[in-house]
């Protein structure tokens, strides 16, 4: 194997809360610790103290096809010896679909919206060159190889594109479990400090894009459960205006908190119940892994490639889809007996264990070292 090997990772934009970039940053230090080196390519929108661990190369274009179009006129004279994309360009040697795959969650939407809603989403430019970019990359194999969080993710990849499957690696999320834990001293201290009372069953919803992850469905199926105990906390970015729950009007006081985009987030996760889920598509929750991890139980969709590592009823459960309101609701009332939330609090833990940051980030050096060396 070849020795000091030059990688080059590639993200387009930047968010403080992102979860793209702080894997990046967490997989970039595992390269160096194995000793190899690392270039980051982005654009102005990366700042300079969060990328201390290699020379940044900024491209111009702000466009998804403008970046695209301006990494591959650089790429030739890239000092590198494999090129990592967490984006879709044109060509990369390996490219982690950790968006998933557009075209399945196009598809998925369009089950979700009215005709009028589609007829504009399919005059919108940016999806088409998303769309463009996608096939490129996989109808066309100008990626090497692909890693995905997910068997759902490699089978859309396989049955749309016709991508090869043997050139489909799956290597699935991974958080720092030394992050998130369960911790009965600081749930009471959240729980204060988010002014819950002791006997409040409390949802968390977290994650931004709240169309796609489910939030209106959230909302929905706890107003079913009708227990004026439930609160459900939203953390993440979004319009909070277009949820506002005047169909919760038997609640005395508001049941549906905002609390924005949340630095810490395991302060939230100790103080909370239930964490819910309900995504039309995703293709491996993050926020999902991390509430596991703090040992509690997950409502999802079997839309989201994090259901494939849990078993429904014993670590949370696992709805067929996001409009399932009547599954979702039998799912919040299940776990809302605590009883059953601390019976499956030890088995959350360690299913979570086999999860840690660590392990991803050492599977992708392993796939990784092997294209560039080849």
């Amino acid at each position: 194997m070849k020795e000091g090997l030059r990688l080059a990772l590639v993200r387009r934009g930047y968010s403080p809360t992102g979860g793209a970039e702080a894997y990046l940053k967490r997989l970039a230090r595992g390269v160096i610790e194995a000793g190899h080196e690392v270039q980051l390519i982005a654009t102005n929108e990366w700042p300079e103290d969060q990328w201390p661990l290699g020379p940044i190369t900024r491209l111009r274009a702000e466009s998804v096809i403008g970046f695209a179009d301006e990494l591959e006129q650089i790429r030739p004279r890239l000092d590198c010896d494999g090129l990592l994309s967490l984006e879709r360009v044109w060509s990369c040697d390996v490219y982690r679909a950790g968006d998933g795959v557009h075209r399945a969650w196009l598809a998925r939407r369009r089950k979700f919206e009215l005709p009028l809603k589609q007829f504009a989403r399919a005059l919108n430019r940016k999806h088409r060159d998303l769309l463009h970019l996608e096939e490129s990359l996989l109808a066309s194999r100008k990626a090497g190889r692909a890693i995905v969080a997910s068997q759902m993710v490699k089978n859309e990849i396989v049955d749309l594109y016709g991508y090869p499957a043997d050139r489909i690696d799956i290597v699935h999320n991974g958080v720092p479990l030394d992050k998130f834990r369960f911790d009965s001293e600081l749930r009471e201290k959240s729980r204060k400090d988010l002014k819950l009372k002791p006997d409040q069953i409390v949802l968390l919803f977290a994650g931004s894009g709240w169309e796609r992850k489910g939030l209106l469905f959230a909302i929905q199926a706890m107003a079913l459960c009708k227990n004026r105990k439930m609160r459900l906390l939203v953390a993440g970015r979004g319009n909070k205006m277009l949820y506002k729950t005047k169909r919760l009007r038997f609640w005395r006081e508001e049941p549906v908190q905002f609390l924005g985009e949340v630095a810490d987030i395991s302060h939230v996760y100790a103080a909370t119940d239930i964490f819910i889920l309900p995504t039309i598509y995703d293709p491996f929750s993050n926020a999902c892994l991390e509430a596991l991890a703090c040992g509690l139980p997950v409502v999802t969709t079997g839309s989201n490639g994090f259901s494939e590592i849990i078993e429904d009823a014993v670590h949370g459960s696992i709805v067929n889809h996001a409009g399932n309101l009547v599954g979702l609701r039998d799912a919040i009332r299940f776990w809302s007996d605590p009883s059953r939330r601390a019976a499956a609090r030890s088995a959350n833990i360690e299913r979570a264990s086999q999860f840690d940051i660590s392990r991803n980030v050492e599977q992708t050096l392993e796939i990784l070292t092997h294209v560039a060396s080849r």
